[in-house]
């Protein structure tokens, strides 16, 4: 199986079974994101060091403007998309089979989880998983310590408070907060 396959098929939100080519093949992904991880996170590096281990682990370019405060954990890697002006701070563990796509200017707080898999229910499914992608629009901050689950979209310009666990989608220009979150108020311009 090719990336661009792996890729496609997590895409559609492919069932992917125990032991399945699919699994087998995301168990690879997840050695290369840990060997460019530990590399990432091993010692000081320098901004452009950073961004050239991040578009390694991506698999595309990032941005002369990203910023990332290491360290940083994903297990995948190939299926994060960064806008222009990203920064993410330290600690953030990003599970990306699923896809996650974050908007220019995006600011995400410290020890973020972006989750984009979810196990099955069923006793003899628990060690399927099921990707759902996550999509955090332009501008959106995400607060230190929230988690951010499976399907999730985030509109432009939207907070989410720290420690919040977000469930469902959150609108544009909407501060969201709580366990579940919630939206506690809409922006407006001041």
């Amino acid at each position: 199986m090719r990336a661009n396959e792996f890729l496609a098929r997590l895409k559609n939100g492919e069932y992917v079974r125990a032991g399945s080519e699919l699994s087998r093949f995301l168990d690879e992904a997840a050695q290369e994101a840990l060997r460019i991880t530990a590399k990432l996170n091993g010692a000081y590096r320098t901004p452009g060091e950073i961004r050239a281990l991040m578009s390694e682990l991506t698999g595309k370019p990032v941005d002369g403007d990203f910023g990332l405060f290491p360290p940083f954990y994903s297990d995948c890697g190939k299926n994060i998309s960064l806008g222009k002006g990203v920064f993410i701070n330290s600690g953030c563990r990003f599970q990306d089979q699923g896809g996650i796509t974050i908007g220019d200017g995006a600011l995400i707080g410290h020890c973020v989880v972006l989750a984009t898999l979810n196990h099955g229910v069923p006793f003899g499914e628990r060690h399927d998983l099921r990707p759902a992608p996550i999509a955090i629009g332009k501008n959106v901050w995400v607060g230190a310590n929230a988690t951010v689950l499976p399907g999730v979209t985030i509109g432009e310009n939207a907070i989410i408070a720290a420690g919040a666990v977000v469930t469902g989608d959150v609108p544009a220009n909407a501060i969201a907060g709580g366990v579940p979150a919630r939206i506690i108020r809409t922006i407006t311009e001041e």
